[in-house]
């Protein structure tokens, strides 16, 4: 089987043809450079309209194919610009309806994952979608791909163009920022906010604009911009790699051609003993070629038709079902003889201490962050760590018991506790589940009245001691009283349900809510996830 498939979901017009062998028959495609500003979406949907057919000419050539040859028809029915996919939609039923095939609609975001695993082959990576209008960390869980962590406002490839247009470098920003950052290795500090696997780019948008308003060099500026953002995207990703227990990641999307973010992510997963794939730059950013595949992919779900050919500008990843994967892949991390576990930002080894069983949490240097940034980082977060460990205790909340602190080699000493992660727990389904989440749902609450934030609330970071529960890994922790800083917590303990239980994950969170007991807390989480992308 055939398919031509037709991308236009926002600056973007491609066309791409691939076989159900996976062969890559035709890819091309045309982009619109706007004069001023950023993309007009009645612009991109004209751009698309005066070159889809051209374009479609230009790939049935390069194949060497007719329109007779053609068993499938696909296009990008969201997320993405309505006028645009309107257009794009328009043209694929009137070429289905033409050539007398099925057509069938597809999620852009999945498209870059699978052709990323195509052109790559990697098998059950994190994928690391960074684009213009999108920022996730994406991994296939229990029959779809789950959004495990994305941005809380904009998107990186936006921030980027956003932060260019506002200092006078024009559009599109990526490219230009990156040609800036490399006439210095000086950078200044910038916010650098990472929530659990989530993250956000509007404070940091904002500081780097009037850092240059203020005075600072614009090459300092944008050097500056780049490693931040880039170290909170290689941290989230690290973070999710940690969580999943997987060995691959995939980075796609648009802001992949930028060097310096391609440099980092391959240098996070050396240290983390995982494999590091990229697709070739003409499939990272947006193509017919993903949504040719995707197209074949999702044939068997019968969601063929005009009458399935509506348009979703806000389509999620985690709204498709995926029939095409039937397999569970097996991830084996060969670490270290001297290492147990590895961490998102730290190695944990067992040791004796004074002859009892004991856990060092040795924060390691990460080389994909500046020192500056790496140190500072480091320091607080150990710091913290060990304060939120033992001040938890203040409240009635089990945390392991703290021996020794070394903060000139950023290591934590402190207690072993023989228990499973909940996520083991809650996948044995015992009979007490329920109690056992209101009891978790309690303790949060201690904690957060006494204004201790927890900043990496998953399954695996809360342990089940006879039934009791054990919080570890305050990495992420801080001190406030905010609503947005409690009910940020709560999403991510949230979010690391549906990842492991995505059918139950309502009923088992509304446990831990009523052992939470707090009506405004629900409110903030409600508002917060409404952030997301397309929610």
């Amino acid at each position: 089987m055939i398919c031509l498939g037709i991308e236009g979901t926002a600056e973007k017009t491609g066309i791409g043809i691939v076989d159900n062998e996976g062969n890559i028959l035709a890819t091309c495609g045309d982009q619109l450079y706007p004069e001023v500003g950023g993309i007009h979406p009645r612009e991109a949907a004209n751009f698309h309209a005066e070159h889809i057919v051209p374009l479609i000419k230009e790939a049935l050539k390069e194949s060497n194919l007719t329109l007779n040859d053609i068993d499938l028809v696909s296009f990008a029915k969201g997320p993405g610009l309505g006028p645009a996919l309107r257009t794009v939609a328009t043209a694929a039923r009137s070429l289905a309806q033409n050539i007398n095939v099925p057509l069938i609609g597809v999620n852009h975001c999945i498209g870059h994952v699978e052709i990323g695993k195509l052109t790559t082959g990697a098998k059950d990576p994190v994928t690391l979608y960074t684009s213009g209008g999108n920022t996730q960390i994406i991994s296939y869980e229990t029959g779809r791909y789950r959004i495990i962590g994305e941005t809380l406002d904009i998107a990186i490839g936006n921030c980027l163009d956003q932060f260019s247009r506002d200092v006078g470098l024009g559009h599109p920003g990526g490219p230009i920022v990156e040609k800036h950052a490399l006439n210095t290795d000086k950078t200044i500090e910038l916010p650098y906010v990472v929530k659990g696997m989530d993250l956000s780019f509007s404070g940091i948008l904002t500081s780097a604009i009037n850092k240059y308003k203020q005075g600072v060099d614009l090459d300092v500026v944008c050097n500056s911009f780049q490693e931040t953002c880039f170290a909170m995207l290689c941290e989230v990703t690290e973070r999710a790699l940690s969580y999943t227990g997987k060995t691959e990641v995939l980075l796609c999307g648009g802001v992949a051609a930028n060097k310096k973010l391609r440099e980092m992510l391959k240098q996070m997963c050396e240290e983390h003993y995982v494999d590091f794939y990229m697709p070739p730059m003409k499939y990272c950013g947006d193509n017919g070629s993903m949504i040719a595949r995707l197209g074949l992919l999702s044939y068997n779900q019968g969601q063929t038709g005009i009458e399935n050919s509506y348009i979703n500008p806000k389509y999620r990843t985690d709204q498709v079902d995926v029939t095409w994967i039937n397999k569970k892949v097996e991830h084996n991390l060969e670490l270290p003889s001297d290492i147990r576990f590895k961490g998102a930002e730290a190695d944990i080894s067992e040791i004796l201490w004074d002859d009892e069983e004991a856990i060092i949490k040795k924060r390691v240097s990460k080389n994909y962050r500046t020192r500056e940034l790496d140190n500072k980082l480091r320091i607080e977060r150990t710091k913290e760590e060990a304060k939120l460990l033992h001040d938890c205790k203040k409240y009635g909340v089990k945390t392991p018991f703290i021996y020794s602190v070394d903060l000139k080699n950023y290591d934590i000493i402190m207690q072993k506790v023989c228990a499973n992660q909940l996520q083991e727990k809650i996948l044995e389904k015992p009979g007490n589940l329920e109690q056992i989440l209101n009891n978790i749902g309690m303790m949060v609450r201690r904690m957060h009245d006494g204004e201790i934030i927890h900043g990496d609330l998953t399954t695996a970071n809360i342990l089940i001691q006879d039934d009791s529960p054990v919080f570890i890994d305050f990495g992420l922790g801080k001190y406030s009283n905010l609503l947005e800083d409690k009910g940020t917590d709560l999403l991510v303990f949230k979010k690391s349900l549906t990842t492991i239980v995505p059918d139950e994950s309502e009923k088992y969170f509304t446990y831990f809510l009523e052992g939470y007991d707090s009506e405004e807390v629900v409110k903030k989480i409600e508002e917060i996830e409404k952030r997301g992308r397309y929610l």
